[in-house]
């Protein structure tokens, strides 16, 4: 794939999902926020996930609160989002440790929370704005792979291509555009072949 090719394509995404809906990394007053949404929302609409959020942080409005709760009352909390009770357990373990010793807003030290992997962490540092991330989700591997950015079967070696295909001022747009348009163009398979097909179209 040419470098210029992605760059167009990725700015025609871009202007499919002008301000597109709020996904889960955005609007939260609290770091710890941010990164407990982001861990939820994995394989979980951003639409249930909020909603479910905002309850949850109502209740448990400080980090300490929510790092004392019973896992069964948060396990209540969330138990419309996919995989609640594995979520439940890294929410409450998470909690703990940032409890203790803070949440420390750096990629090495992020991966070893409980429940927090690469995606989770790249997203999570684009949303505070510190550096330059690709969170590789099931949106951004579907559709790098669709439109020839990458082949790669495994996130991290869509990342590494990513990466290597945009240059640095494009990685914090490339999550917020394929994820908003997977969620606002993908309900319908026939819609999005038809957005994929103009896009496919762009030349250098």
């Amino acid at each position: 794939m040419n470098q210029q090719t992605a760059i167009k394509q990725l700015l025609a995404l871009k202007k499919l999902v002008n301000r597109g809906p709020r996904l889960a990394a955005d609007g939260w007053d609290e770091k710890w926020k941010t990164l407990i949404a982001i861990m939820l929302s994995a394989q979980t609409r951003d639409s249930k996930t909020i909603p479910v959020c905002e309850e949850m942080f109502s209740k448990y409005d400080t980090i300490e609160k929510l790092a004392r709760a019973r896992l069964s009352s948060i396990e209540k909390e969330i138990n419309s989002i996919n995989y609640h009770k594995t979520k439940a357990k890294h929410v409450k373990e998470t909690a703990k440790i940032i409890t203790t010793k803070g949440l420390i807003e750096e990629f090495e030290e992020l991966i070893k929370l409980p429940g927090v992997g690469r995606k989770t962490a790249n997203v999570y540092l684009v949303a505070r704005k510190i550096g330059n991330h690709i969170g590789v989700d099931t949106h951004v591997h579907r559709i790098s792979n669709k439109l020839g950015w990458s082949k790669a079967k495994v996130p991290k070696n869509v990342e590494e291509d990513l990466m290597k295909l945009f240059p640095k001022r494009y990685w914090n747009k490339i999550n917020y555009i394929l994820v908003t348009f997977g969620q606002t163009h993908g309900r319908s398979q026939k819609r999005e072949d038809k957005r994929f097909k103009e896009i496919r179209k762009i030349k250098e």
